[in-house]
């Protein structure tokens, strides 16, 4: 099984920062979809804090990234499933696999993702 990438293990010889957009492009409140190569990403605005996540679901490999957010909580808007925005972490049923999540940053203005390198 393939492991799930997530920030909070980060290698930073194992990672590759790709710049998104500028940071006014995305107020608070707000998300924003990316396509990355072959990865869908959904990044989050909440007050000001960056959180970017794999838009699949782990239920059933649709788009997680419109669903409703409550707090840090994304609900799939199919099947109910929520994850965590700030870790990808699984937290309700009928999802049991965490998604991926990314580490953001901000250099000169420009909102950053961390994607994994292909080894």
């Amino acid at each position: 099984m393939k492991s799930i990438y997530n920030y909070r293990m980060l290698d930073e010889t194992k990672v590759q920062y790709v710049s998104i957009a500028p940071v006014e492009a995305l107020p608070d409140g707000e998300r924003l979809f990316v396509e990355i190569g072959e990865l869908s990403v959904v990044i989050f605005n909440i007050a000001g804090e960056f959180y970017a996540i794999a838009d699949v679901c782990s239920h059933d490999s649709g788009p997680v990234g419109d669903g409703e957010l409550e707090g840090y909580e994304v609900i799939c808007p199919r099947h109910g499933a929520r994850f965590d925005i700030r870790s990808g972490e699984v937290l309700s049923l009928p999802a049991v696999v965490d998604i991926a999540a990314y580490p953001i940053r901000i250099v000169d203005g420009q909102i950053e993702i961390g994607i994994p390198i292909q080894e």
